[in-house]
């Protein structure tokens, strides 16, 4: 693609950056085929590729970002499927970060969106917030179908029944390795999952250290920064990014462990956000170190289970399968551990949970929700397991099949106990 950026542009980084990833592509069209949004709304507009003309149009001419932008720039998922069809290497998600950068700094929303996204950016990534959002949506529960707006009843109908209690776990603390230490950990334990699941990061600390590790919880991290990354929110992005960067670097560990893939993401990129940095170095090196937990399991060795007679639906979160190229790991781990593993068609296409997108994209979040548990459910599956607490919670709300996250499965393979889910 022809650019015409001046050389007074391009000296800003992020337009050099996006001037490199707009000249790469050759609009072929094939990120079209593969573009959850393009399938369901059949817009030029909401394909990766009439997106790119779109940001290319308003970073060239130096602009303030326009409503119809905005809209389209909004409806992508940011799922980067378009990045595994793509045959010339388009750095979709760089670009869009900046875009939505450059949308935050020039774009005036209507009230009603400045305030449901000031309120998202102030509860999600804090775990005891949230847990405070989620006892108010379930008591407003009942008066759901009376509120006006979509995105606050999808806020209502994503709080679980039942909020876990708060695991000690996740407080700052080194765990010691069962028998002979082979490796030391950091575990980012999250924000959202924190409120919403707390088995997860229970199950991974069993898991690990069965496996060898020393796994540490190091005082000072936070969130990921990504749920105000996706929505250009860049100083308060970095500011829980810096933090980590710097627990992190201080625990002496060799790798570190994420078991919520959009934060595996989000970490993994960290040394191409802060590349003009102070912290640059640090960040690279964190990044370098970051693995999913399949990817940690699968270097220790998991021991081989006994056949267990449960069909698995194996949910590849986009994060984890585009994001972060992790696609067989986790599938080969659990059919080691002894379960039936099957994956649904179309597994390329996202669940629609995608971060804050089902909150604020909630009638096209629900329809591709609708087409993945139909495709899960296809399979006749006992168990759905995925790597994202976000697909979770979004796979769950369409299904009576119980969903667990893969570790936890490993885990019980490995002689933790039965996910709870799994408990009548």
């Amino acid at each position: 693609m022809q650019t015409t950026f001046t050389p007074e542009q391009l000296r800003d980084p992020a337009i050099a950056r996006s001037n490199e990833i707009l000249r790469a592509c050759v609009h072929c069209g094939f990120c079209t085929a593969t573009c959850p949004t393009y399938q369901v709304l059949g817009d030029e507009l909401d394909s990766p590729r009439g997106r790119i003309y779109l940001i290319k149009d308003m970073l060239e001419s130096g602009r303030p970002a326009d409503e119809k932008t905005v809209k389209h720039i909004d409806r992508c998922l940011s799922c980067l499927s378009c990045m595994t069809t793509c045959p010339s290497g388009v750095h979709y998600m760089h670009l869009v970060d900046h875009a939505r950068e450059h949308i935050e700094a020039t774009y005036r929303r209507p009230w009603h969106d400045r305030a449901l996204r000031w309120l998202l950016a102030r509860v999600l990534p804090y775990p005891m917030r949230f847990r405070l959002a989620l006892a108010g949506a379930r008591v407003a529960r009942p008066l759901a179908r009376l509120i006006p707006d979509a995105r606050l009843r999808a806020m209502i109908a994503m709080a679980p029944r039942r909020v876990p209690p708060v695991s000690r776990n996740d407080d700052p603390q080194v765990f010691a390795a069962k028998g002979t230490a082979r490796m030391r950990v950091a575990l980012l334990t999250g924000c959202a999952q924190r409120a919403l699941n707390t088995d997860i990061n229970d199950a991974t600390i069993r898991l690990l250290r069965r496996l060898g590790c020393e796994v540490v919880v190091a005082k000072g991290q936070g969130c990921c920064g990504a749920l105000t990354h996706h929505m250009g929110r860049r100083d308060e992005a970095h500011g829980f990014a810096a933090a980590n960067i710097r627990a992190w670097s201080d625990a002496g560990v060799d790798r570190v462990v994420i078991n919520t893939s959009g934060c595996g993401t989000t970490v993994k990129d960290y040394g191409h956000m802060f590349r003009n940095d102070p912290l640059a170095a640090e960040a690279a090196e964190v990044a370098a170190m970051a693995r999913d937990v399949t990817e940690i399991v699968a270097e220790l060795g998991l021991p081989e289970g006994a056949p267990k007679g449960l069909r698995v639906a194996y949910h590849a979160a986009c994060s984890l399968q585009h994001g972060q190229r992790v696609r067989g790991t986790p599938k080969d781990l659990l059919t080691r551990a002894g379960f039936d593993v099957a994956e649904p068609a179309d597994s390329h296409l996202c669940c629609g949970s995608a971060g804050t997108y089902n909150l604020l994209q909630p009638a096209i979040s629900a329809q591709l929700r609708d087409r993945k548990v139909q495709t899960l459910e296809a399979r006749h599956p006992d168990i759905i397991a995925a790597g994202n607490i976000g697909c979770m919670m979004q796979i769950g709300q369409g299904t009576a099949t119980p969903v667990v996250h893969t570790v936890e499965l490993l885990d019980w393979a490995a002689g933790g106990p039965k996910p709870r889910a799994l408990n009548p």
